[in-house]
């Protein structure tokens, strides 16, 4: 997972690019964009300013950091000014006369739509703000201040201290916005999201500042803390008192299931064609990791072998582990030629901080108008609530753990990033869809062992099919949940029986598919890259029997030049239709 700021791109039609017959916009090509006589450049600018004005933690981590300190309005007074503020630039944005625009600005507009499109779909049609405590503890995250060397320390912590004192205001709208009772898993999303926040403005925080000598500076921060800690801790103790009573149902219900995927992702399929691909890729992988325990284990049963490869950890934990596997990595990757690496930019790797271990692993990647500024690698430990048997399994073993280093670093999430933050359309570099950034990350776990990353090694094999299965269990229990019927016991049931998970795994992903029904996006993301390749390769000219993984680099840069929008509007501009995704 990635956690900048992925947004899930949405699925507006535009003609004119439907037609676009050339490799790519303009800025896929690395071409300078033309201006243009349509105004367009001006319009798409203003709407990034006015984008950060109303979301201005969004544009620190962007890179803007006049912005420093100050936080959204999340009333509910405010959260409706800002749905009345998309309406108007989204009606704006269409007012151009295509006729006017050039090609690159065509593609931007239909970014921008999809950016414009998401944002209400969330705030006005599934009304998250107000039933659901992820979506405010997916966006409150203050690592930007904390870990991102943009500025001496004193400077960050004056951002911090603003930050914080916004805290205990956001808290009071987040118990005014959110309507109760609301289901279980909601209520413990809750319980751990605001409660790390509590513990990490009282406990960590303070030790990043620790060396600032001003002591006004450390009254501040020691005052301003203590409030938004004792705020934080007033929804945890809300929520636990709420969780006695905790009711009703998570399911966004089919109509508006399939509504999201349409409008984030330009996917227009049935839930009947959704879990038909679903269950293909699940029964394929299974296949497969029945071929490689039979090499690897072959006297045991499958979850027998599954548990013997996560048996071997890697030396010194999971965090030492991936520092010792990120140089072999982007080695393999230059030495294979798989795709161009932009820069010579390396991340950090860190345990995960309190308030945000509801995922094993995930990666801080800064915005694309900060220079000079590295990323961390975080990895969360086992909750400390656990036994000791429990807390043990969690850990994941060297194999799953060097796919997961894939996903996030190389060639996954980070490799993604440094290319989406060079794109010259400042659209592009801003925002990124989820079944794209997803997408790519788990299609490069797949994609690395077929150029032969792990040589053949079955136990290596078993890592990344034990991650692909644990994609297909999730993007079958999203559908369940949310389209279905599915219970959250259904779907632990499932991720045990199919993805071999443990069960603290078991139950976090299960409780994630409830509070976030796009995390089938990963899979389906994934497919459509597949497909995607398959078709752009059948129709690059290469002589009769030549691999075809000699033109993937190809594919790779061309695909990852486009920043970040639904993945059919790549396919559009790549091939010239959009043909079928799956």
């Amino acid at each position: 997972m990635c956690k900048r700021w992925i947004v899930s791109l949405v699925a507006v039609v535009c003609t004119a690019c439907g037609v676009d017959s050339q490799p790519g916009p303009a800025h896929a090509t690395g071409a300078t964009q033309p201006t243009g006589q349509s105004g367009w450049s001006s319009f798409s600018a203003r709407y990034i300013e006015d984008y950060f004005s109303a979301n201005p933690l969004f544009a620190v981590r962007a890179g803007r950091h006049e912005f420093d300190g100050r936080m959204a309005d999340w009333s509910a007074h405010g959260i409706a000014a800002e749905v009345k503020r998309l309406q108007r630039m989204r009606s704006a944005a269409l007012a151009f006369d295509a006729a006017t625009l050039t090609a690159s600005e065509l593609f931007e507009r239909e970014q921008l739509l999809t950016v414009i499109d998401t944002d209400l779909f969330w705030l006005d049609r599934a009304r998250s703000p107000f039933t659901n405590p992820a979506w405010y503890i997916d966006q409150l995250d203050p690592d930007v201040y904390l870990n991102r060397d943009y500025a001496p320390l004193a400077t960050r912590l004056s951002g911090y201290i603003g930050y914080l004192r916004a805290i205990p205001q956001i808290a009071a709208d987040i118990r005014a916005n959110l309507k109760v009772p609301m289901p279980p898993t909601f209520a413990e999303r809750g319980i751990q999201g605001f409660g790390g926040f509590a513990v990490f403005f009282r406990t960590d925080a303070p030790k990043v500042f620790s060396s600032i000598r001003d002591t006004v500076a450390q009254t501040d921060l020691a005052e301003a803390s203590t409030a938004a800690a004792a705020a934080m801790d007033g929804l945890k103790v809300w929520l636990t008192d709420e969780r006695t009573r905790a009711a009703g149902s998570y399911a966004l219900g089919e109509p508006l299931f399939l509504e999201m995927l349409s409008t984030t992702e330009r996917v227009n399929l049935t839930i009947k064609e959704l879990l038909a691909a679903g269950k293909a890729d699940l029964e394929r992988n299974s296949r497969a990791l029945a071929e490689a325990c039979a090499l690897y284990s072959p006297k045991e049963t499958l979850q027998e072998c599954v548990d013997k490869a996560r048996a071997d950890k890697p030396a010194g934990g999971a965090v030492e582990g991936a520092r010792a596997q990120l140089a072999d990595l982007r080695s393999f990757i230059v030495q294979k030629g798989i795709v161009t690496i932009p820069g010579e930019e390396r991340p950090l790797v860190a345990e995960a901080p309190p308030y945000n271990r509801a995922n094993a692993a995930y990666i801080n990647i800064p915005g694309p108008l900060e220079h000079g500024i590295g990323a961390t690698y975080c990895i969360s430990p086992p909750d400390p609530s656990w036994s000791a048997k429990e807390r043990e399994e969690y850990l994941p073993g060297r194999a799953s753990l060097l796919f997961t280093s894939v996903h996030e670093v190389w060639p996954g999430h980070f490799l993604q990033f440094l290319h989406s933050n060079r794109n010259p359309s400042k659209i592009a570099a801003l925002w990124v869809g989820y079944a794209y950034a997803e997408g790519w990350a788990h299609y490069s776990e797949e994609m690395m062992w077929e150029e032969g990353l792990g040589a053949g090694d079955p136990e290596q094999h078993i890592g990344q099919l034990t991650a692909a299965l644990l994609r297909d269990a999730r993007f079958l229990s999203a559908i369940g949940l949310h389209a279905q019927g599915m219970t959250v016991e259904d779907s632990e049931r499932l991720f045990r029986q199919s993805a071999y998970s443990d069960p603290g795994n078991a139950h976090q992903q299960a409780a994630r598919g409830t509070y976030d029904p796009e995390y089938l996006k990963y899979t389906l993301g994934k497919l459509m890259i597949r497909k995607l390749r398959a078709d752009w390769v059948a129709r690059q000219p290469a002589p009769a029997g030549a691999d075809p993984r000699l033109l993937w680099h190809g594919f790779h840069d061309k695909f990852l030049s486009y920043g970040g929008p639904p993945i059919p509007l790549v396919r559009t501009a790549m091939l010239g239709e959009a043909g079928s995704v799956l």
